[in-house]
C-alpha cells in the first residue's frame, strides 16, 4: 500500500477529514475533529499511527513486526504501522477501521447519529 492508496482509504470513511495541524509533513485524518490515524506522507519506509484497542495492541505488537508502539502517542492506545512490512495491506485496512470505529464510538451520539453508515 502506497500514500495515495492509504489517503484513499482513509477518506472513504465517513466523515473522515485531512488536516495538517503539525505542519505541511505529517498528515492527520480526522473525524469530527478526533484524529484516528496520523503520518508523514514522505516517510520511507511509509508508516501510520493508529488509535488501537489496548488488548489488541499487545496482540498484534506480538504477533507483527510492522506493529509498534505509537511513536510520540500514548504507547497503550496507539499502534505505529509500518506499511509494506509483515502486515497484510487488508489487516492494516482493518486496523484504519477500527481506529475510526474507536473515535466513532467516543464521540456524543448525536455527531454519531450524523455518521450512520
Amino acid at each position: 500500500m502506497d500514500y495515495a492508496q492509504l489517503r484513499i482509504f482513509c477518506l472513504d470513511l465517513n466523515g473522515a477529514e485531512e488536516t495538517w495541524p503539525f505542519g505541511p509533513e505529517v498528515t492527520v485524518f480526522k473525524l469530527a475533529g478526533k484524529m484516528f490515524a496520523l503520518c508523514n506522507p514522505a516517510q520511507s519506509p511509509l508508516r501510520i499511527n493508529l488509535k488501537c484497542e489496548p488488548g489488541l495492541a499487545e496482540l498484534l505488537r506480538e504477533n507483527y513486526a510492522a506493529v509498534q508502539p505509537g511513536w510520540h502517542m500514548n504507547k497503550r492506545h496507539w499502534n505505529t504501522v509500518t506499511l509494506n512490512s509483515d502486515l497484510p495491506d487488508q489487516e492494516v485496512c482493518k486496523q484504519i477501521v477500527h481506529s475510526y470505529a474507536l473515535i466513532k464510538a467516543s464521540l456524543p451520539k448525536r455527531i454519531r447519529e450524523t455518521l450512520s453508515d
